[in-house]
């Protein structure tokens, strides 16, 4: 059966293109022109997916989205206007549980939606899959152990030929949420950090920006030149690839270039030239996220001496990017969220 796409948007022509573009592909559509006509709909069928805009008359997205969360949780995806303000309000989504956000431009519409035809059945696609379950045990914290209980010993990593230099992070689909979870646990002297999560350009700069606030560490989005240093995590523009070189020290590329794995930036990109730069002194995570991106470059990670980590089923919203590293022998260790963090200390030490 066909999973069920539930779209709320005010506008009739983008109902109307998303229903074209999600039918096309397979996918049975259903419309609603505001959020109550919405859950008027959802008490008569279940969606297995919602793609909701947020500036709509009677009720807005994010008071919907919460409603939903609290009453029936079903996997959602913003798809609004993210320029300028607008990307605050996606963030505000995402930490509401929304599990991704398709930009959608305030002019041209409808061309814009046909000419990103694949990246919306993608997002779609990977939301029908969402696990909200593991995304509110990926955010719980570890059970405190029983008073008199033996501390739980540290993770024993193999040897490392060269000093922990450089922590590449790749990410998708629920992915704005596990790095947070991440990178907020990271102390002011943490290694060097470049991360690579699959958005929409408009959306990354507000994205590091919001992470710095929260975090103890810097968090930016990447410009070509800038020092990875210790203190300081790199967020991949959207629409760049993201690769590391040496030049007396760790140095960001920030480059175009044809899309790799089908997505730029690449999380490849970024672990393949990691590998060849730094070698044994990276770390390597792969975090939740739809399809395999990634996975070959933390595969070539491991075979150049890094320490290689992916998410778990248990904790991943889509379990794709780290279940295809998986498969293909590239990690060292398979952990739930609230451990990759330590896992990171650990080896730094």
């Amino acid at each position: 059966m066909a999973p069920r796409i539930l779209v709320v948007d005010d506008s009739a022509v983008v109902r109307m293109a998303l229903s074209q573009i999600l039918g096309r592909a397979g996918l049975e559509v259903e419309t609603a022109i505001d959020p109550l006509v919405a859950m008027d709909k959802m008490r008569r069928a279940r969606p297995d997916a919602i793609v909701l805009d947020i500036e709509m008359p009677r009720m807005d997205g994010l008071t919907f989205l919460d409603r939903v969360m609290a009453q029936d949780p079903v996997p959602v995806v913003v798809c609004s206007g993210l320029a300028g303000p607008g990307s605050e309000v996606a963030l505000h989504a995402l930490e509401h549980g929304a599990v991704d956000v398709i930009e959608k431009p305030r002019l041209g519409v409808k061309g814009f939606l046909e000419d990103s035809a694949r990246r919306i059945v993608e997002v779609v696609r990977a939301a029908t899959q969402a696990r909200l379950r593991a995304r509110v045990r990926a955010l719980r914290p570890l059970p405190r152990p029983p008073a008199g209980a033996q501390p739980r010993p540290a993770p024993r990593l193999a040897p490392r030929a060269g000093r922990a230099e450089l922590v590449v992070v790749g990410a998708s689909t629920g992915g704005t949420e596990a790095l947070r979870v991440l990178l907020e646990a990271m102390p002011a002297d943490a290694p060097a950090i470049a991360v690579v999560q699959h958005m929409p350009e408009v959306f990354t700069a507000q994205f590091a920006k919001r992470l710095d606030k929260l975090c103890r560490i810097e968090v930016k989005e990447a410009a070509d030149g800038d020092r990875l240093l210790p203190g300081r995590a790199l967020v991949a523009p959207g629409n760049r690839h993201l690769s590391v070189k040496r030049a007396g020290g760790l140095v960001a590329v920030v480059s175009d270039g044809p899309p790799v794995s089908l997505h730029r930036p690449s999380v490849n990109v970024l672990f393949h030239s990691a590998a060849r730069v730094a070698g044994p002194g990276t770390l390597g995570i792969l975090l939740t996220g739809m399809g395999d991106d990634g996975a070959d470059g933390l595969l070539e990670l491991r075979r150049a001496g890094a320490h290689t980590v992916a998410q778990d089923e248990s904790t991943s919203v889509v379990f794709g990017m780290p279940k295809e590293a998986i498969a293909r022998g590239a990690a060292v260790e398979v952990l739930p969220l609230p451990r990759v963090a330590s896992a990171v200390l650990a080896w730094a030490r």
